[in-house]
């Protein structure tokens, strides 16, 4: 039986109890602390304050008034166990669509704007991106890009802000990118990034470091349509799969959002974290079927 890795627990001063599942990004890691904080919320332990996972770990605040840290550690090594078991895990998750203009406008001028932290000046970060995985034909790297499926692993930074993994490919397969020499002091709102082997879209106007390619049509911070109960379009688990789109249906897209008449395109789906480390790219394609 294959296992999720072995969670270390850490100390934080008095008020935090720090979980590493793994060092390194690991899909499997991400679902087990997805797992582990989703069962931590539903539990509503008293004392415990906030809940938050990240890419491989997760951290938790607590009053130490209310609960005693070796309490709470115990109980929180319990649920930790109990989510180390693939068979028996199952994500309630959506797939978003992120209707990309890829290569636009305001991306290269804030390229131009910044090019002096940039590690090739001479190009913009979209021709960067290009260059450093092999890319020569614009229409080739956007197909590669908008068809690989993107995991949620974790929202912060800027509010709101998803950071997204791609799902099913080899690590030789992955887009990847050096991120600036030092940090632009400001980023397009909407604008879709990658660093490293991440992407994110920047919810507002911003600093930031990833390379830009492109911006999404809809927002990250809003109360349309489909954000429900949160403002956040972005959480943990879900799935944003890329749709390439000219400037005229972008801008036909942006309009309808003004005007509340914008509905996203979303599919409720059980995710296995079981059949995806049995079955890899063909499981993500099975899910992305009918999307």
């Amino acid at each position: 039986m294959f296992n999720l890795p072995e969670t270390h627990f850490n100390f934080g001063g008095d008020e935090y109890i720090y979980a590493e599942i793994s060092r390194d990004m690991r899909i499997e890691s991400n679902f087990k602390a997805i797992a582990v904080t989703e069962e931590l919320r539903k539990r509503e332990i008293p004392g415990v304050i906030d809940i938050v996972s990240s890419n491989a770990s997760y951290l938790v605040r607590y009053n130490p008034d209310i609960v005693s840290a070796r309490d709470l550690l115990d109980y929180l090594k319990e649920i930790d166990l109990t989510k180390s078991n693939p068979e028996k895990l199952n994500l309630s998750v959506r797939i978003v669509e992120i209707p990309a203009w890829y290569d636009d406008p305001v991306s290269r001028e804030y390229s131009m704007r910044f090019k002096s932290r940039h590690p090739a000046p001479d190009l913009t970060d979209f021709e960067y991106v290009m260059k450093v995985n092999g890319f020569t034909d614009k229409e080739s790297f956007i197909k590669s890009h908008s068809e690989t499926p993107y995991l949620i692993t974790m929202v912060g930074f800027l509010p709101g802000t998803g950071w997204h993994f791609p799902l099913g490919l080899q690590p030789n397969e992955i887009i990847q990118a050096p991120k600036y020499n030092s940090p632009r002091t400001e980023t397009p709102e909407r604008g879709i990034g990658i660093g490293g082997a991440f992407n994110v879209i920047y919810p507002v106007n911003g600093p930031g470091s990833y390379q830009l390619i492109g911006r999404s049509a809809i927002p990250l911070v809003d109360k349309t349509d489909p954000l429900e109960e949160t403002s956040f379009l972005a959480r943990p688990g879900d799935i944003w799969k890329y749709r390439p789109v000219k400037e005229s249906e972008y801008n036909e897209i942006e309009s309808s959002v003004r005007s509340g008449t914008y509905h996203n395109k979303v599919k409720e789906i059980d995710l296995s974290p079981l059949e995806y480390v049995q079955k890899g790219k063909k499981y993500i394609d099975e899910l992305m079927e009918d999307f």
